[in-house]
């Protein structure tokens, strides 16, 4: 499988996905089917393309189930010698800094009393709901209190996402051999359908549950396992990546999610899945990327974590200034431009001047503190921890 640093069909479908998160959340806000678009789409169809946007979320469930395994066997030649400290270490220094940034200004806009921003009356308090953030439950939280707080809703996916990440590199030590592994992803592919069927009363828990979700994360796993044996080439891979965007449209444009999310979800990642394997097997170099949509899209995709994470407070601040009842059904569409223009503008400065380079620096310290064991610090290493850590905020023109 060529490698998997940089591979523009899958920034093309991060792109596609974080697409149907902005639409799906603006459209929650401002009810995109009050707008022009009515006069050229059905309803129905509108409310399909704009209503369905969690399956946006399967999609980057299977690559990131894609990616850290195709990485691991990058790495590590094998699943089984996957190195957990090393691991953790990359996705620590990808995640947290941002994370804490954006739960940072949630916190700050409560704190002067910004109504959204602010916790529902009679509901979990604000320092307990970051903390289920930042430890990997709130989407258990939500599962009791219900959405309680506008920001911090969306964080349920990276709670799903992060607690397996925790569990793969022990996993990969464990059962140590393909087969098993691959098994344990197939136990996972049936279990979840079967528990979204036992749910399909409570949206909270059959979208939003560990193992609501942990099908599509295990079939990205396979995917990953599949493209490092499998190469397709000429009209067969060419068939596969088209058929693989028929289904995902099929899928998403067949009724309401929560319709059909027993088997809908799987569907779309199954979907998905035979996209990355086709996608993989040789990729496209950006110099080749001559059309403006594929290249916006890929850069919304290069930078979906970003966009994902921050998209909610800049929409968060529009709609306190502009309340949907003052808007047209044209100036909703010229908003939603605007929402779409200025996320990108803030997650595109977050990450050159933010979390690229914090991604970096973070690793180098951390990376560097396990080489030279300072995790117990004596008087010799304080000096050169210090001289480390000062450059995890020295930004790196070249990140």
């Amino acid at each position: 499988m060529s490698s998997v640093s940089r591979n523009y069909r899958i920034d093309f479908l991060r792109g596609m996905a974080i697409f149907a998160v902005l639409i799906l959340h603006f459209n929650i806000s401002y009810h995109l089917d009050q707008s022009i678009l009515n006069a050229v789409f059905s309803t129905s169809f509108i409310k399909a393309v704009a209503s369905n946007g969690n399956y946006g979320v399967t999609i980057f469930f299977v690559i990131s189930g894609f990616l850290i395994t195709a990485t691991s066997l990058e790495r590590y030649g094998v699943l089984g010698k996957v190195d957990p400290i090393g691991f953790y270490i990359f996705r620590f220094a990808r995640i947290m800094p941002c994370l804490v940034l954006v739960l940072s200004l949630i916190v700050l806009f409560s704190f002067f009393h910004i109504p959204i921003f602010q916790n529902d009356p009679n509901s979990p308090s604000l320092s307990l709901a970051v903390f289920s953030v930042l430890t990997f439950w709130h989407n258990v939280l939500m599962e009791k209190a219900g959405y309680f707080n506008y920001c911090l809703n969306i964080f349920w996916s990276l709670s799903v996402e992060e607690i397996f990440y925790l569990i793969f590199p022990m996993l990969c030590l464990i059962l140590k051999e393909t087969r098993a592994i691959l098994s344990f992803c197939f136990a996972l592919i049936v279990v979840s359908p079967l528990y979204r069927s036992h749910y399909t009363n409570n949206e909270i828990v059959a979208l939003y549950g560990y193992f609501s979700c942990f099908d599509a994360i295990a079939i990205g796993c396979i995917a990953a396992i599949v493209a490092q044996k499998v190469q397709f080439q000429g009209k067969l891979k060419n068939a596969l990546l088209y058929g693989a965007g028929l289904l995902m449209s099929g899928v998403y444009l067949y009724g309401g999610i929560m319709e059909n999310v027993v088997m809908g979800v799987s569907l779309m990642a199954v979907g998905t899945a035979v996209f990355l394997i086709s996608a993989s097997s040789g990729g496209i170099e950006e110099s080749k990327l001559t059309s403006l949509a594929v290249r916006v899209f890929c850069w919304f995709g290069k930078n979906s974590y970003e966009l994902y994470l921050f998209h909610i407070v800049v929409l968060a601040l529009m709609k306190e200034m502009v309340s949907p009842e003052l808007l047209g059904s044209y100036t909703r569409i010229l908003w939603m431009l605007l929402f779409f223009s200025v996320s990108a503008l803030v997650a595109g400065t977050i990450s050159f001047f933010y979390s690229q380079p914090m991604n970096k620096n973070l690793r180098k310290l951390l990376f560097s503190c396990r080489k030279n064991r300072l995790f117990s610090l004596d008087s010799s290493n304080v000096a050169h921890l210090k001289d480390i850590a000062k450059n995890i905020f020295k930004f790196n023109s070249q990140s």
